[in-house]
């Protein structure tokens, strides 16, 4: 998880699902390789093939590709792992239908859920959101820069060295704040989603190059 390849993962998004599929097409083309399939309120069948579809997307590109929330659809569309939120299933129980090479995340907001997590074995956490966005309908409390830095430096305290994935609310001028703070990169949808399509892989290689940066920085520190 310390390659700079999870410095940035993209969150679906999209009003249809074959949106979703276009836009992480869009996406992987211009040079993200870390897609969360985030599709809602759609049949079972509607799910698992789109997600088929965005498997073989990922697979084009050389992508890392979780499904949000659904073990199932991620078992079945022979997805690299899930994210959880904190509502979903437990952690331990997608490790066992997945296996111990699936990548699974999960959603944090305060110190005590990054806490349960590594207890309960995931590979990283989503930890935000770092300010308000309207992509998810019960927002947890907003963190801010120095929420993440309050949380970091206790996990830093108790020796938990995690990768924790930025979420929420996030813009370009953030990035370098946030990564600051010492987590391992940043999650986002709406910025990439947004962006015309001839202007992405300038944005990525953007977000991309900070990310190195301050990755450098922190290995000299």
């Amino acid at each position: 998880m310390n390659n700079n390849k999870y410095s940035l993962q993209y969150i679906s998004q999209g009003s249809t699902s074959f949106e979703h599929i276009q836009n992480i097409g869009k996406v992987c083309e211009a040079g993200c390789r870390w897609v969360q399939l985030r599709l809602k309120d759609v049949s079972v069948l509607e799910h698992l093939e789109t997600a088929q579809k965005v498997r073989a997307i990922c697979d084009q590109y050389g992508a890392v590709f979780i499904v949000n929330d659904s073990i199932g659809i991620a078992a079945e569309s022979k997805a690299d792992g899930v994210h959880l939120g904190l509502d979903d299933a437990n952690p331990k129980e997608a490790r066992k239908i997945l296996g111990e090479n699936a990548i699974i995340g999960g959603t944090a907001n305060i110190i005590e859920h990054c806490l349960q997590h590594v207890a309960d074995g995931v590979d990283y956490i989503g930890l935000g959101p770092f300010r308000f966005t309207e992509t998810k309908k019960k927002l947890s409390p907003t963190l801010g820069v120095s929420g993440y830095h309050d949380i970091l430096d206790d996990l830093r305290t108790r020796e938990i060295t995690i990768p924790i994935i930025a979420i929420g609310g996030i813009t370009v001028t953030d990035i370098a704040t946030i990564l600051q703070t010492g987590v391992s990169g940043i999650a986002v949808s709406g910025i990439l989603s947004q962006t015309a399509e001839n202007d992405l892989e300038e944005l990525i290689n953007e977000i991309m190059t900070i990310a190195r940066s301050q990755r450098r920085i922190a290995n000299s520190e």
